[in-house]
């Protein structure tokens, strides 16, 4: 959300909004401490269109189209409030129950790291094969009967195996870390790929799969495998950007938010078995850190 310039007035202000709000640009105004009015713009892809509309509203703010506005507004406002209203009483929402997002269509990346996964899962034997790990995991093990031994330093990644930074999160273990992993990955992957882009899902990806992958590293050595860092690193973008700037179309509900804390803790307690929770808490501060700046909140002024 930015602002895309101040008007002098609050009735100029107010006026333009509801005029911006009939042309389809979800806005807000806000007094400012010079007492000018800020405009501000939630989408970023409506920002030249709302520009270019306030360029014109200064040159004539009289004209009868923005007069009519806020009666218009109000009027389309009501109709919409009683459509909502409506809606509700024909169905439950299933984002309030379950805390997913339907309706999402998997974007393509979404599709392409889920399909990755399914095929090292296959081929991996579900992670029972330890030679097709050994080529995905952070750093190469030597394994004997005796036991399973490494160097550390990272020495495969400084020899040129990059990759490695990034392929244990395409590694999982049984069928059930599988499914759940690819579960919230499908529904929050595309929920951010939709809501925003393909670019803006490919670096949380990256970033969050470089950080947690790294984290985990230092904390247990290289065996480990999962996308659930990665995850996590999404849900707490979408978690904390949505909250803090709703209208980038981000939204974790309450179950959502639950079931994923819930979880975070079952796992530290070590009930359920060994688990990549290093990975877990850095990708869950990454992601909320990154949905926070993100947000553009620090940078609003304080009326």
């Amino acid at each position: 959300m930015r602002v895309i310039g101040h008007l002098e007035s609050e009735s100029d202000a107010r006026r333009f909004g509801d005029y911006l709000y009939l042309q389809g640009i979800i806005n807000q105004v806000e007094r400012q401490k010079d007492g000018r009015w800020a405009v501000w713009v939630h989408s970023e892809d409506q920002l030249e269109k709302a520009t270019e509309e306030l360029a014109r509203f200064r040159g004539n703010p009289a004209d009868r189209l923005y007069l009519a506005a806020p009666a218009e507004a109000r009027t389309q406002q009501t109709e919409e409030a009683k459509s909502v209203a409506y809606t509700r009483t024909r169905y439950i929402d299933g984002r309030i129950r379950l805390g997913v997002s339907v309706g999402f269509r998997p974007g393509p990346l979404s599709l392409a790291l889920i399909a990755i996964c399914i095929a090292v899962a296959v081929w991996s034997g579900v992670g029972s094969d330890p030679k097709v790990l050994n080529g995905l995991f952070i750093n190469s093990l030597r394994i004997t009967d005796a036991a399973t031994e490494w160097d550390g330093g990272l020495p495969d990644v400084r020899r040129g195996e990059v990759w490695r930074l990034f392929t244990p999160m395409f590694i999982h273990f049984g069928l059930m870390h599988l499914v759940f992993n690819l579960f919230w990955l499908s529904d929050l992957g595309s929920m951010i790929e939709r809501r925003q882009s393909t670019l803006a899902l490919t670096l949380l990806v990256l970033v969050s799969a470089l950080a947690t992958n790294l984290a985990q590293y230092a904390a247990s050595g290289p065996l480990f495998g999962g996308m659930s860092g990665v995850v996590y690193g999404l849900f707490g973008y979408v978690w904390i950007r949505g909250r803090f700037d709703p209208g980038a179309g981000l939204y974790a509900a309450r179950p959502m938010v639950t079931i994923m804390l819930v979880w975070l803790v079952l796992c530290m307690t070590g009930l359920i078995g060994p688990v990549a929770n290093t990975a877990h808490a850095v990708g869950l501060a990454l992601g909320m850190a990154w949905g926070f700046l993100s947000s553009g909140w620090l940078q609003r002024p304080r009326v």
